[in-house]
């Protein structure tokens, strides 16, 4: 079975209990729209996190977030094939897959293709109080000319998105932050996937970051839910 669900951020009990309550396995697969969180504290608390994460009856792959490193800048990570697409792994945690940007895998028949990213609103405070913030956090224009060739070879028809964050249009206004000043986030990742969709023709687009959960027509931004993976 192919699960869905939003941010973890590195809090990994609510998977723990929803393994446990749906009884899964290894051949079971949990899909993190981003910002999984187990590459974002330093390896003394990430490997305290990825032997957690590890241990639970399930395999996960996760989107890039905006809250953690790439993986291909860490040199313990390899890439191997996994499903038609590209993934990165470590040898040590063989069920913690990351998604390469704009690869397009086989999820039970459906082409899915992973677009991950974001701008962090909370930049200044993690560089203020020494957290993890990564200028490479957005997709870079090598990353968006790789995702505009692979929709090429498909003739712009997919059946799911994975993306960390909304096409602009999709945003969910109301959930921003009233005392935050929205013309100062850098909004070029929403207006770029805008592009994208206006193009594209997909049944499905699924997305985390915003921590809420909502439909909106074909899109499904999700939070702590879990949902069966289909369009």
């Amino acid at each position: 079975m192919i699960y869905i669900t939003g941010d973890t951020h590195g809090d990994f009990r609510r998977i723990e209990h929803f393994c446990e309550r749906m009884q899964t396995s290894r051949d079971d697969i949990l899909i993190i729209l981003g910002d999984a969180g187990v590459n974002f504290s330093g390896p003394l608390k990430d490997t305290y996190k990825k032997e957690l994460l590890s241990s639970l009856p399930i395999t996960i792959f996760a989107i890039h977030g905006n809250h953690e490193m790439r993986p291909y800048t860490i040199e313990s990570y390899k890439e191997k094939e996994w499903h038609g697409g590209v993934v990165y792994y470590e040898e040590e945690y063989p069920t913690i897959l990351f998604a390469k940007d704009g690869e397009i895998f086989d999820f039970g028949g459906l082409k899915s293709i992973v677009i991950g990213g974001a701008y962090s609103i909370d930049k200044n405070y993690r560089l203020t109080y020494g957290y993890g913030w990564w200028e490479d956090e957005q997709p870079s224009d090598e990353i968006k000319e790789y995702v505009e060739n692979q929709l090429d070879k498909v003739g712009w028809n997919i059946d799911v998105v994975l993306s960390h964050t909304a096409p602009f249009k999709y945003e969910p206004v109301e959930v921003f932050f009233k005392d935050f000043d929205q013309s100062k986030v850098d909004k070029t990742t929403e207006k770029w996937l805008d592009s994208i969709e206006d193009k594209l023709s997909y049944k499905k687009w699924y997305l985390g970051h915003y921590h809420t959960d909502k439909k909106i027509d074909k899109i499904q931004i999700m939070f702590e839910t879990y949902d069966e993976f289909a369009c």
